[in-house]
């Protein structure tokens, strides 16, 4: 089997047991963890990206609908979880400073041709925000790719949330593995 390209959907403090953080969130971290040391293992390529925002968070979009400032760059939240920073050596880290990136879009397409990629799979935090953001970023760019998101290894902001954004990704021919085998079910 070909390579495939691990996408790791901003693990990081502020999401995890941060201001923004869940009992989900925490729970999915281990489950990150054995996933990315198995791709590194399998030679796959792994790229990480990080909610990346400024002090001035609170005048953007995002903070007049979201009031809680996170991820702010160079802060203790924005740091990749300790339990997942010392996979991060040697991958590239993508900084974004809205829920879905361009640049993480633009990468994905030349790695898959660059690098005979088989498949891509994308998972972390939040499923109902900037893992399905990505996971359709990635789809159009990479649209003959079969695209992967693991339910196991990813939390919403809620439960809920988090199921109806693998549905919603599932609609648009994104493959959902490890449904139902959340650990906080």
């Amino acid at each position: 089997m070909g390579k495939k390209l691990i996408v790791v959907v901003d693990m990081q403090n502020d999401f995890i047991d941060g201001v923004l953080g869940s009992a989900q969130a925490v729970k999915i971290v281990e489950n990150c963890r054995k996933k990315i040391v198995k791709a590194r293992e399998n030679g796959d390529i792994v790229i990480f990206t990080r909610d990346t925002h400024g002090q001035d968070y609170m005048e953007s979009e995002e903070g007049k609908n979201l009031p809680v400032p996170h991820c702010i760059k160079g802060s203790a939240g924005w740091e990749i979880s300790g339990a997942l920073s010392d996979l991060t050596e040697g991958a590239a880290i993508i900084d974004k400073i809205t829920f879905g990136s361009n640049k993480l879009g633009e990468m994905a397409a030349d790695i898959c041709r660059e690098s005979n990629i088989e498949a891509i799979e994308l998972f972390g935090l939040c499923t109902d925000i900037c893992v399905i953001s990505n996971a359709l970023m990635v789809k159009a760019f990479c649209p003959n790719i079969p695209i992967f998101v693991d339910a196991a290894c990813s939390a919403g902001v809620t439960p809920e949330s988090h199921d109806i954004a693998l549905s919603a990704m599932e609609s648009c021919q994104i493959h959902i593995t490890g449904k139902g085998e959340e650990p906080w079910r």
